[in-house]
């Protein structure tokens, strides 16, 4: 009898193994992967967070898409920023916004957006992912930088530079900005999440980000032509970064799976500290099926296909229409802005299959080209 119980428990625990995920490398985005992420604002009552350990099921199949956005993973080569992020592998273009990383086995580091590039790579989120990990990344200094010139003098007015001061100087000249972040990620559940998109085993990693941002602003009059620094300045006191805030905490839960078909998070919210969902949920779906979609296969056509010189686009009248051509890695081969028709010439454009993505105020329409 003691055997059997020992032999029943032996197989409960290597089946409780093994219904665990990890999550490496291999099963994360990469160059040439197109995500369609959602998001819902009206269904927060109907979501629950769910509890820590193995075994979770969260059912989020009442999401509604209430918007969606494309991301596009492309190679850092060929794109705006591409000198100044060398040691980048990955960028995720995001409505024409870049934002650089660093795929390794260890994790996932971003190493800034657009222009702003980090002072330190950020982890994103660490590698292999797996049930019960934690790690802690930073404090890491992001951002060390100086702001100066005539901009000052424009941005931040002189009643706000003696308010400052208590009257004795009247103008900013320089401000230094410093920037910290510090990360503590932990894989605290695991099971299956249902969404729209279908079901998928999941692990859910708990961020919490600190940021802390000090500011100081060097001041001068110039009448006397004095000045001294100010340390420790609140975002408030200057109009420009008025919105911000010197110290954030952000609390995020991401459901993430090792299903190759996704390779990307499928559902991430923000709570506040007591697990209350802020605004959202966003989350992974297909391509844009709806009547939206429908509808903006019917205002265009596009001709030939396959084209060999040029390309023929035709939309509504007094529609203008924002047009790009991507190849099969996500890389951006050209722009286009027209209002009703165009006729895109294909001069340079290597033979090959292509995405060409229209977009106007009443939506977006993405279809393949095959150029000869």
């Amino acid at each position: 009898m003691k055997t059997k119980i020992f032999t029943l428990a032996l197989a409960f625990i290597t089946l409780n193994a093994f219904s665990q995920i990890t999550v490496t490398d291999n099963d994360v985005v990469g160059v040439g992967d197109n995500i369609y992420q959602a998001y819902d604002s009206n269904s927060v009552n109907a979501i629950n967070i769910g509890n820590i350990g193995t075994n979770q099921t969260w059912d989020f199949s009442s999401l509604q898409e209430s918007s969606i956005n494309e991301l596009f993973f492309i190679s850092p080569l060929g794109t705006i920023y591409e000198n100044q992020y060398p040691n980048a592998n990955l960028c995720l273009d995001d409505n024409g916004s870049f934002s650089y990383y660093n795929k390794t086995s260890s994790g996932l580091y971003m190493y800034g957006i657009g222009d702003t590039i980090f002072n330190s790579p950020v982890l994103f989120y660490p590698l292999p992912l797996y049930y019960g990990l934690t790690v802690a990344d930073g404090p890491i200094v992001i951002i060390d930088t100086a702001i100066t010139g005539p901009f000052l003098a424009m941005a931040i007015p002189p009643s706000n530079v003696a308010s400052l001061t208590n009257g004795l100087a009247n103008r900013a000249d320089t401000i230094l900005l410093q920037t910290t972040n510090a990360t503590e990620f932990s894989v605290n559940a695991s099971g299956t999440i249902i969404i729209p998109l279908g079901t998928f085993d999941v692990l859910r990693l708990k961020r919490v980000q600190t940021t802390t941002s000090v500011l100081n602003v060097y001041c001068s009059d110039t009448i006397s032509g004095l000045g001294s620094w100010v340390p420790n300045v609140p975002f408030s006191a200057i109009p420009f970064l008025a919105g911000l805030s010197n110290n954030e905490i952000e609390y995020k839960y991401q459901w993430i799976t090792n299903d190759v078909t996704v390779e990307f998070i499928l559902a991430e919210i923000v709570v506040d500290d007591s697990d209350n969902i802020i605004n959202g949920v966003s989350f992974q779906t297909s391509a844009p099926t709806s009547l939206i979609a429908v509808n903006m296969q019917e205002k265009f056509s596009v001709f030939p296909v396959p084209a060999t010189y040029s390309l023929t686009i035709e939309g509504e009248e007094n529609i203008t229409t924002d047009l790009t051509l991507r190849d099969i890695n996500g890389k951006l081969i050209l722009t286009h802005q027209f209002n009703t028709s165009t006729n895109l010439s294909l001069d340079g454009v290597a033979k090959g299959i292509y995405y060409l993505t229209l977009k106007t105020e009443n939506g977006e329409l993405t279809k393949k080209v095959v150029v000869e």
